[in-house]
Order: structure tokens, then sequence, then C-alpha cells
């Protein structure tokens, strides 16, 4: 490659999961190491890195305007009547809405999320994954 094209185009960046903490997220039992997410010098970049559940954490339905993949790595997620195991990869559209989770198990999630190829939607970092302190599910937006 020339260094023109080297100039013109940015370099990989590499992070490793082990450099983070865990950080609070918005939903009971979730915590989160993202390893990417939107920045001021970068407002496009994912939300992208790992999401870890105990045994009996869940989410309500929600939406979102961004598009997001899961990769479920290890334990059980039972979602709108089925149940989701180790391997199984979830693609959501934009927009799309995301149906009630539950585990009994706990487990860890590979999550990447990113702006809406057809809204524009971007997706959202700060206060949500990376909370001092979480809110109740009562207090959460479920419509963003």
């Amino acid at each position: 490659m020339s260094d023109t094209a080297k100039r013109e185009h940015a370099p990989a960046v590499v992070r490793h999961v082990d450099d983070l903490e865990w950080e609070t997220i918005r939903w009971p039992g979730e915590t989160g190491k993202m390893l990417f997410h939107p920045r001021p010098e970068n407002p496009t970049e994912p939300n992208a890195g790992l999401l870890r559940l105990e045994p009996g954490a869940w989410h309500p339905l929600h939406k979102h305007d961004f598009a997001q993949i899961w990769y479920v790595l290890e334990g059980e997620f039972e979602v709108a009547g089925k149940t989701w195991g180790p391997g199984t990869m979830i693609w959501h559209a934009d927009p799309h809405y995301e149906d009630e989770l539950h585990t009994k198990s706990g487990g860890v999630i590979l999550i990447v999320q990113y702006p809406g190829p057809t809204t524009g939607g971007r997706p959202i970092y700060d206060k949500r994954f990376n909370m001092a302190e979480r809110k109740t599910v009562a207090e959460e937006r479920t419509d963003v």
C-alpha cells in the first residue's frame, strides 16, 4: 500500500477487554465493557463490547432507531417464548423493537450497535452503558 493510501485511510483501532472495568448498564443485572462507543472525536463509532447478565437479569420491551447485532457467548436467554444459547447470532434492523428478555442462567453477549442505515439513528453510550447509578426500569425510557 502506498504512503498516500495510508494517509487517506484510517488504521485499525485495537482494544482488549481486560483493559476495561465492568460498567453499570441501565437494565437490572447487566454490566458491560464497551470497547468502542461514540465519542465527540468519532460520533459514528459503534457501541461494541460485552454485556454480562447475572442470573435473573432482564430487560423490558423497548425500541431503537439504530441497528444492532448480538452474539451469545455464554448462558441462555429467553425472548418471545424462545430460548437462545451460545452460538446464536441475532440481528436487529433499524428501526427495531426488542422483546422482553430474561435469563435464569446469566451469561455474556457480544453486542455491536451501529448507526441505522435507513433511519440514521445512532447508538447511545453515555448514561446508558456507563451509569454511575442505575435507575428503576419504570424511570428508563423504552422508546429510544
